[in-house]
């Protein structure tokens, strides 16, 4: 079991538009890497009977809603979870359409890889730039273009080839860092677990080797100490007359007993005395642990703040540069007042101005028009009522990111990364 445990993870999505065959890959690879149960395999061809479909329709596998399954799309971002000996696998398979984009962001926001699907008839289109660019954006270190239906074009290697060139010009652009290109039928099953002898010309790997080899980041442990306060404990009672002890999740780092760490943004210092998870004692916590920890003085500690290294600190700053993926139907709005949520702290927030949206289309960016609809991504200035402590996106995920709430109706409005300011900031294209 520890082995299990042990085993290095990798966690991975799939993208592309409507009808490209995400859900059906998905449900293909783990039908023939032999990661499904038998009774899930009897539960698809019974629901695919039910549909009318002739054949085991392995899009089923991860389209689990009954509104997904009746209209043959994905609508929400499903997971799938599987392992093989040499490495665990988590897969979020995203909706295609574009109103859904958002919906891409939260599956992409942990990848480390991800499998953009295009169509080999139609080629490259609009959701393949606007979801490498979202790959650009949060930095996923693996990109994988998986040229599907290639047996509707009797796996023609000028058709490839022509593909490949065409998104290699946007992946430069794009500053994209590995990018991988293989032909695949996600239907029949060509080069996604077993090698093709329908495509001699291609020589490179299969799309499950791929994925079982490709390098994976660091981990989130390797990073700096970053430890935001969602929970202060103070029971109060006989048994534990003096107990006092903060409650939350590593956001990265680790942290030993005996450690020096600095309360932020009060930047009082103190030394960690104890570490509890549930009812255990810890000498040390690692990234993403959810713990306790009990500090040596009593501090004034409360939920938003943030406990850190004292020789690793982050940003502290009201003025926040953010690339931002507006996910609402009302535009953004200048002047407008949000809610701010950034890891267990929420803050106000004042949208001071928008530098530029992008083009999809072009990858350009757009100056001259400061609207900003939903799908949208653009550079946007905020003001909080109180400083963030954050690091930037592209040094730490969580930390780096955040979330725009309307404040009258409490619903997510956009997802944000913080970068940069506009004069330093590296993702103008």
């Amino acid at each position: 079991m520890s082995g299990y445990l042990d085993m290095e993870l990798l966690r991975f999505i799939t993208a592309g538009s409507v009808d490209d065959g995400k859900s059906t890959l998905i449900g293909r690879l783990l039908y023939d890497s032999k990661s499904i149960f038998e009774d899930q395999l009897e539960a698809v061809k019974a629901a695919s009977e039910r549909l009318g479909n002739d054949e085991v329709n392995l899009a089923l596998l991860t389209d689990g809603l009954r509104a997904e399954r009746e209209q043959g799309i994905t609508i929400d971002v499903a997971y799938r979870y599987f392992a093989t000996p040499k490495r665990k696998f988590i897969i979020a398979d995203t909706p295609g359409h574009i109103e859904y984009t958002r919906n891409m962001v939260t599956g992409a926001s942990t990848a480390d890889a991800v499998i953009i699907l295009i169509d080999a008839r139609n080629g490259i289109i609009e959701q393949t730039k606007r979801h490498s660019y979202i790959a650009s954006l949060l930095q996923i270190d693996n990109v994988i273009l998986a040229v599907n239906k290639m047996d509707l074009v009797d796996f023609s290697e000028e058709v490839f080839n022509k593909i490949k060139s065409e998104y290699e010009v946007i992946a430069e652009k794009l500053k994209l860092k590995n990018v991988y290109y293989i032909p695949i039928s996600a239907y029949d099953g060509d080069n996604v677990v077993n090698r093709s002898e329908r495509s001699p010309w291609y020589k490179g790997d299969t799309l499950f080797h791929l994925l079982e080899t490709i390098p994976v980041k660091e981990g989130i442990d390797e990073l700096p100490f970053r430890f935001p306060v969602q929970y202060v404990i103070r029971p109060q009672s006989d048994q534990f007359h003096d107990y006092r002890a903060y409650a939350g999740r590593l956001a990265s780092g680790t942290i030993k007993v005996g450690d020096k760490v600095t309360i932020l943004p009060s930047f009082t210092e103190s030394t960690v005395k104890g570490i509890d998870e549930g009812q255990n004692t810890l000498d040390e916590a690692f990234a993403p642990q959810s713990v306790a920890i009990r500090l040596n003085d009593n501090v004034d500690v409360s939920r938003g703040d943030m406990i850190v290294k004292s020789d690793k600190l982050p940003l502290i700053d009201a003025n926040i540069s953010l690339l931002v993926c507006w996910l609402n139907q009302r535009p953004l709005s200048i002047g407008a007042k949000y809610i701010i949520r950034h890891t267990s702290d929420e803050v106000f927030g004042i949208v001071k101005d928008v530098y530029f949206k992008v083009n999809i289309n072009t990858l350009e960016n757009i100056t001259d028009d400061k609207t900003v609809k939903m799908n949208d991504i653009a550079h946007i200035q905020i003001k909080t009522s109180k400083p963030l402590k954050f690091d930037l996106y592209s040094e730490n995920r969580t930390t780096g990111s955040l979330v725009i709430i309307n404040e009258a109706t409490y619903e997510t409005v956009g997802a944000g990364m913080i970068v940069e300011s506009l004069e330093e900031q590296t993702y103008s294209i």
